[in-house]
């Protein structure tokens, strides 16, 4: 079945040269997820998971969160590669096997690819954890570029990440629409100077109404984009 753009997909990728995406929440539904690894692993240190944490570290980069989690948490003794490790691990069956896309970005991501669109990952998450999402799913394919956080000297809100995509891709920033799914990931796609459009998650669902005013757009999921 060939799918064509709805009116708001039209006004989305007017002018564009490029889609990029942030993978966890976004592409895929997965912050579930992370509960479940930060109950275990502090559970594993002895102590409950802080009510604030995933705010906290909330853009962070992989690396960043490690570094954060060991100067705030000093019963943390491990390394930070050793935590990058040891979550990585923990997370990784999840990725591979139960982490599902969103409704309708298969067909998003076929479609920018048929139409020649280039389309690439810009996410906070390790890279062994984004390709085995993205080469589970069926959709490495159709990624043009894929590069995470822990490349760059900053993480979201900062821009660093989504220029490297864009440099990557060759398209200029003011030619890249993105989809994110929390606050700091669209400041960092305004602050590179791109198009953005929030996505809805159940994790970030009380953040919805500063998501879109950040963003100026917004969709439940990527059945809205395509008819």
């Amino acid at each position: 079945m060939e799918h064509k753009l709805s009116k708001l997909g039209i006004e989305l990728l007017s002018g564009m040269e490029a889609v990029i995406f942030d993978l966890d929440g976004t592409l895929v539904d997965s912050m579930w997820v992370w509960g479940a690894i930060d109950e275990a692993d502090f559970k594993r240190h002895g102590h409950e998971v802080p009510e604030t944490l995933q705010r906290d570290i909330s853009g962070m980069s992989f690396t960043e969160t490690a570094v954060y989690i060991k100067k705030t948490y000093p019963y943390f003794t491990e390394s930070v590669e050793e935590l990058k490790a040891i979550w990585s691990q923990m997370a990784f069956k999840a990725y591979q096997e139960d982490v599902p896309l969103k409704p309708g970005a298969y067909e998003f991501l076929r479609y920018l690819h048929e139409k020649g669109i280039k389309t690439g990952v810009a996410s906070s998450n390790h890279i062994d954890l984004v390709e085995a999402a993205l080469t589970a799913r069926g959709v490495r394919d159709y990624m043009n570029s894929v590069h995470t956080s822990c490349e760059v000297p900053h993480g979201k809100p900062e821009p660093d990440i989504y220029l490297l995509v864009a440099e990557d891709l060759q398209i200029p920033p003011s030619r890249c629409l993105i989809f994110e799914d929390i606050p700091e990931g669209i400041l960092a796609g305004i602050h590179a100077g791109m198009r953005t459009c929030a996505v809805a998650d159940e994790a970030s669902e009380a953040l919805w109404q500063e998501k879109c005013r950040l963003a100026g757009y917004g969709i439940q999921d990527y059945t809205e984009l395509i008819i």
